[in-house]
């Protein structure tokens, strides 16, 4: 009796993972970059290959046959297997060339980075770097990236770095608001308006900070990014805790208090550990972490853009 299997390729069960994934021939085809034509034409075939159904076609979508289920657990674990092999080929390099994925928030990559990452590629024109902005932590297990640029009080256990610096933030207005004071009393600053983080960045402390000490009904102005956050106070929107590296380097904003130590994060620059042998990666690590250590009395805030003094603040 001829073995079915033997006509199977890896294809065939990308295809099959594909469609699963997508609970149908749109996505599925979306995801393969071929189209539903030949994914459905492909499908037929190893079904015809394997003598089993291994779809239902419903209204709703398609669902896995528990012949499909055993194909498309088969297919996730030699991805993961294929992913694994890569990561340690990667890791094995000698040379610094070739192509990084790097992702970090919007923020230090407008912020802090991209100057960092022009004099890396200066000083490594065989490196391809692609960025992606995520403020979410994406899978270097998976291989979204190689190198993770985050603000973090604790990183994944399954990566390793090093932490490079501790991100400062203060309370900011903008400077012309406050252009009559010399003093502030810190107590009635809740009664001015106030912008915030979005709930989607309630790891921020500043965000709970707002929710527990602002009336509600002060806090006029909330955007999901701090990017938008730091724009909304130079507006003259509304006073704001900000990141100092971000706030200081512009000179329409002042603080309005000290630094909130509670607020601070850590910067990492973090890696898989299959990775952290990769010439590549050992070579932008190494260098971010040395540009960074120059701007170190920046982003923790003792050291503010052109000496520009704080407003004394009243307890």
């Amino acid at each position: 009796m001829p073995n079915p299997f033997k006509n199977l390729a890896w294809d065939d069960f990308r295809l099959v993972k594909a469609i699963a994934d997508a609970r149908g021939m749109p996505g599925a085809s979306d995801r393969l970059g071929i189209n539903q034509s030949t994914v459905f034409r492909r499908l037929g075939q190893i079904e015809a290959a394997l003598g089993s159904t291994l779809f239902e076609r419903h209204r709703t979508g398609y669902a896995l046959t528990p012949m499909g289920e055993e194909m498309v657990a088969l297919a996730r674990r030699l991805d993961s297997e294929i992913t694994a092999f890569t990561r340690k080929i990667v890791g094995q390099e000698i040379a610094p060339e070739g192509e990084l994925l790097v992702t970090t928030a919007d923020t230090l990559l407008v912020h802090l980075l991209t100057p960092l990452l022009a004099k890396f590629q200066a000083a490594y024109p065989r490196m391809r770097l692609e960025v992606v902005l995520a403020n979410q932590a994406l899978n270097l297990s998976k291989r979204d990236a190689d190198i993770a640029i985050r603000a973090a009080d604790n990183p994944p256990e399954n990566l390793v770095g090093r932490r490079v610096a501790k991100i400062a933030w203060a309370l900011y207005g903008r400077a012309s608001d406050f252009l009559k004071s010399s003093r502030i009393d810190r107590a009635r600053l809740v009664e001015r308006r106030w912008v915030s983080p979005g709930e989607n960045l309630l790891d921020l402390k500043a965000v709970r900070y707002v929710q527990q000490h602002v009336p509600r009904e002060r806090n006029v102005y909330r955007v999901n990014t701090v990017l938008g956050l730091a724009e909304a106070v130079e507006a003259g929107i509304g006073i704001g805790h900000l990141p100092c590296f971000v706030a200081d380097a512009r000179p329409k904003l002042i603080r309005l208090a000290p630094l909130e130590p509670e607020f601070a994060d850590d910067l990492w620059l973090l890696t898989h550990r299959d990775l952290r042998q990769s010439a590549r990666v050992r070579a932008l690590l190494d260098f971010l972490a040395a540009e960074i250590a120059k701007m170190k009395s920046l982003i923790e805030g003792t050291k503010p853009v052109g000496g520009r003094p704080s407003l004394s603040a009243e307890a």
